[in-house]
């Protein structure tokens, strides 16, 4: 990845200085040494901040505000590079097989400088923008989801879904209080948390987590482990946050309601989890034993485990982490990745899934074309009167 991330650096160097500084005299020379150096230091300040969240949390979060909005424009910069050099060689092309058609080499360095220039000035737009996105209110989404077998007294059951909230670098205590203040003033019957809530050590990062202890629902909160959680030390982490409150649902299942009207709630482990001892995903644990008769809503971080849930029978399934690509262009990656589960409602044989989001981010603090979301599922009862 550094090898890919400093090739993709060298080309938004290469393009912005044919966009501005191509003379070959000495002010050119100067100017291109100082973007080269400057173009350097923030290539290195990506791998250093992310690094420096375990060992130096302070210089993490101030490097996060330089770093991160860098990345994303260096990622969005080249796909607008890359179109614009796209165009380019499909005309060169074209003047290749038609010579009469071919441009004025002075005309054509016009129109690469201006075309450049563009790439450089959405960009810089895009990523202010995204910057105002990621920091901005949360946006609450209204989801209605019918359940067969959801009994009607359960009809209207609300649950509200949090989700790769990435609590560390540039999301401190201030953030978690606004996630917690909107979530409790839509009084949901239960609370999901499904993964992704930090980066960083305990240690680091209590107090910027505590505010989820003031979390508020009728029937509880519940959460499982997301990959995010794995990198930072999980088991410290699950007794930390059921410190505040939340039960962490570890490859196994409860029943919401009571005897006259209930359904069941099931949570796995992320889906990498088995790379670490003690951990691992395990739906035939989870769903052991249950009554098939009544609804099974399932809590898992990943949208491509519903390919094992629908095996299992599992009526629904609340995911997150993709952050709905979070960064446009990435939404492609992340929607591959994930075997085009991207966000929104799915229908995977027949099991229901929904994809939050997310109420954060990770990495740079932006979100082009993937506004934060608080989600506000509603179950509706489809069962016979």
């Amino acid at each position: 990845m550094s090898l890919v991330s400093a090739l993709v650096h060298y080309y938004v160097y290469r393009r912005s200085v044919e966009v501005g500084w191509s003379a070959r005299g000495v002010p050119g020379r100067r100017v291109r040494r100082l973007l080269a150096a400057v173009t350097i230091l923030l290539f290195l300040s990506v791998p250093i901040q992310t690094s420096a969240r375990m060992w130096a949390p302070g210089l993490s979060a101030a490097l996060g505000w330089v770093s991160g909005p860098w990345l994303a424009f260096v990622g969005v910069s080249a796909t607008l590079f890359a179109i614009v050099d796209l165009v380019r060689g499909v005309t060169w092309l074209v003047g290749k097989a038609r010579p009469q058609a071919a441009m004025d080499p002075s005309r054509r360095a016009f129109l690469t400088r201006v075309g450049g220039g563009a790439a450089l000035a959405v960009t810089g737009a895009s990523v202010g923008v995204g910057m105002i996105e990621a920091r901005g209110e949360h946006e609450v989404v209204t989801v209605e989801i019918p359940l067969a077998k959801l009994p009607k007294a359960l009809d209207g059951f609300t649950i509200v879904q949090l989700s790769d909230l990435h609590t560390g670098m540039t999301i401190d205590k201030e953030f978690v209080e606004r996630v917690v203040a909107r979530t409790n003033a839509l009084q949901p019957d239960l609370v999901a948390l499904t993964g992704d809530l930090v980066d960083g050590t305990v240690a680091n990062l209590r107090e910027d987590i505590a505010p989820l202890g003031r979390l508020k629902a009728k029937h509880g909160v519940f959460a499982v482990t997301g990959n995010h959680e794995y990198y930072a030390g999980a088991d410290a982490w699950i007794a930390e946050i059921s410190s505040l409150g939340a039960r962490y649902l570890r490859n196994e299942r409860v029943t919401i309601g009571d005897a006259a009207a209930s359904f069941e709630l099931a949570g796995v482990d992320d889906y990498s989890a088995h790379e670490w001892p003690g951990h691992g995903e395990d739906l035939v644990a989870a769903t052991a034993g249950r009554d098939p008769a009544r609804a099974l809503v399932l809590l898992a971080h990943q949208p491509r485990q519903v390919k094992k849930a629908a095996r299992h029978g599992v009526d629904l399934q609340l995911s997150g982490h993709t952050h709905g690509g979070q960064i446009w262009p990435w939404h492609y990656i992340v929607k591959l990745q994930q075997g085009g589960l991207l966000a929104g409602k799915y229908l995977h044989e027949n099991t229901q899934l929904y994809v939050t989001r997310g109420c954060g981010y990770w990495g740079p603090p932006v979100r082009l074309l993937a506004p934060l979301e608080i989600t506000k599922i509603v179950l509706r009862s489809t069962a016979a009167a």
